[in-house]
Formats: C-alpha cells, sequence, structure tokens
C-alpha cells in the first residue's frame, strides 16, 4: 500500500503538541533534546541489564550504531552505578560494505565496528565489560552464527533508530521496480546482504559527506524484521531532526506499509519511539500557508 500524499500532509500539519490527541497508532515520547534523549536512551538500557543482574538472569540486547548522543552517558551510567556487564549479550544489527560486499576498512567513518568498539565499549571499566564472546558482529562471514545465536533465546531488548525512509536496521524500503515485496514478506525479512538504496546513499551523503554520495557504502549486511521485532521490547529514538521528521509522523498515523518498515512496529506488543522536539516537529506544520494540493 502506497501512501497518498494527502494523507501525508494531513499528518504533517499537526502541531508538535496536538500528536496524542489524534489517535496515534504507537506509543511515542517526546524529549526536550538530544542530551535529555541519551540519557534516556542510556539509562533504560542501563535499568534493564541491572534488573536482569539482580535476578541472575542474562539480558540479550539488540544494538545499532546510533544515535551517536548515547554512548557517553551509556558509557557514564555503568561506570558510575558499577552494573556488570557480564552477563551481557550483545547483537550489532547492521555493518556497511563494499560494492563487492566486503568488509569497509577500519577508520571509515561507516565502519560500524571500530565506531562501537572505540564509543560502546572502549570507555567501560574492564572488570564490567561485556565479554569478547558474547559480541556477536554482523559480518558475511558470521551471518548463520549470528542468526543461530539469536534464535538459542528470547531478545529481551532492540534498540536502534530509524532512517529517512523508515528503515530499522537497514530493512529499508524496497524501490526494485523487478522484485517488489508486500507487507507480510517485509516482516518476515531475516539476515541478508543487500544494495543501500538511493534516497539513503544521498540522505547519508549529506549527513557525512557534504553531498559525495560516491563515498557512501553502496551495500549493507542487516538483520531481518523478524529478528528485529521478535525482542520482548523494541525502544527506537532518534535526535536527527529534518532527516526523520516524516517517518515519525508516519509511524505515528500510517497503517502498516512497506514503504515506511517503521510502521510494523505497530504489530508489536510493546514498541515504543521517542523523539527529540525538533524531530517530532514538521516543517509543513510550521507553514499554514502552504498549500500543497488545491482546496477540494
Amino acid at each position: 500500500m502506497s501512501i497518498d500524499p494527502r494523507d501525508l500532509e494531513r499528518w504533517c500539519r499537526i502541531p508538535v503538541d496536538e500528536l496524542a490527541s489524534h489517535g496515534p497508532r504507537v506509543p511515542f515520547r517526546i524529549v526536550a533534546d538530544p542530551r535529555e534523549m541519551a540519557r534516556l536512551m542510556a539509562r533504560e538500557l542501563v535499568d534493564l541489564i541491572e534488573e536482569n543482574n539482580r535476578r541472575g538472569e542474562p539480558t540479550r540486547a539488540i544494538v545499532p550504531c546510533g544515535p551517536t548522543a548515547w554512548y557517553g552517558p551509556w558509557t557514564e551510567e555503568v561506570n558510575r552505578r558499577e552494573v556488570s556487564l557480564a552477563r551481557l549479550s550483545v547483537f550489532h544489527m547492521d555493518e556497511c560494505l563494499d560494492w563487492q560486499g566486503r568488509p569497509l576498512p577500519e577508520g571509515h567513518p561507516y565502519h560500524f565496528r571500530s565506531f562501537m568498539e572505540r564509543h560502546f565499549y572502549g570507555g567501560i571499566r574492564p572488570e564490567l565489560a561485556v565479554p569478547e564472546e558474547q559480541r556477536h558482529w554482523l559480518l558475511p562471514e558470521t551471518a548463520s552464527e549470528v542468526a543461530a545465536a539469536i534464535a538459542e533465546a528470547p531478545i529481551d531488548v532492540t534498540i536502534g533508530g530509524w532512517g529517512q525512509d523508515g528503515h530499522v536496521a537497514y530493512n529499508q524500503a524496497r524501490r526494485n521496480p523487478y522484485s517488489p515485496i508486500d507487507l507480510s514478506s517485509l516482516a518476515e525479512s531475516t539476515i541478508r546482504i543487500q544494495e543501500n538504496s538511493a534516497d539513503t546513499i544521498m540522505a547519508l551523503a549529506h549527513r557525512t559527506f557534504g553531498g559525495a554520495y560516491q563515498f557512501v557504502p553502496p551495500m549493507s549486511i542487516t538483520l531481518g524484521l523478524r529478528e528485529c521485532l521478535s525482542a520482548r521490547r523494541v525502544r527506537l529514538y532518534s535526535d536527527t531532526g529534518a532527516w526523520k521528521q516524516t517517518a515519525f509522523r508516519v509511524a505515528l498515523f500510517a497503517e502498516p506499509t512497506p514503504e515506511y518498515p517503521i510502521t510494523l512496529l505497530q504489530t508489536h506488543p510493546d514498541a515504543i519511539v521517542t523523539a527529540t522536539r525538533e524531530t517530532a516537529t514538521h516543517p509543513i506544520g510550521e507553514h499554514p500557508e502552504w498549500r500543497l494540493f488545491p482546496e477540494p
């Protein structure tokens, strides 16, 4: 099902403070700014780990490379509260690849593993750290191993952001005219290597490389939505403003559609979307004089 642009305009015109009164299809939270979002994101994961530790139970989490603001608060929370990560198993949700499906060189801005080793693991005190064997890196050569490890036991939480087309992990809206997918196929998607969509490449080019799309990784490997939505709870966060504003409105008000994979959160029993106020505010709603369609 493709979204009617008139519906999209209507959703985008809703003032940010009135979103809750227009029947959102998925629970959401709005925070003031990236700093508040980062603290919330870190605290919620540390609270979960601490609670499971008290019960003598492991924690199994699917974790993204971003939003980047939360890594400082994450490190501070773990170290200050002295929360052991010995029982934490981390499943990294995606990784970028070159045009031949190979890992990028370390130090590349989209080499997720090197970034996570520095910012997610690097600042944790050694006696509290996640054991190496419980860090599940997703690569072409580890795909089967990661799939088997995820299937061993329930996932406690999937943490992530969303893309300009509402992609979760790298489950992008598929735009190939020769092999479109329906909603059920998207929901059952699993670990795979794929080409990154043109709109994802352009979004990343503007975000990181000054519009130089030539530098953006053209391929990726990702967990599927079946793995991501298998978790007991799903928590998505964004502080990226304009890049995510429309997808946020679609997540709240559209029926599930493969055009925006984030809409599948509506099928999950415990999913929450959190956005900064800037991300939750849409420019169309800020300009009532704009008329995108003629009056009926």
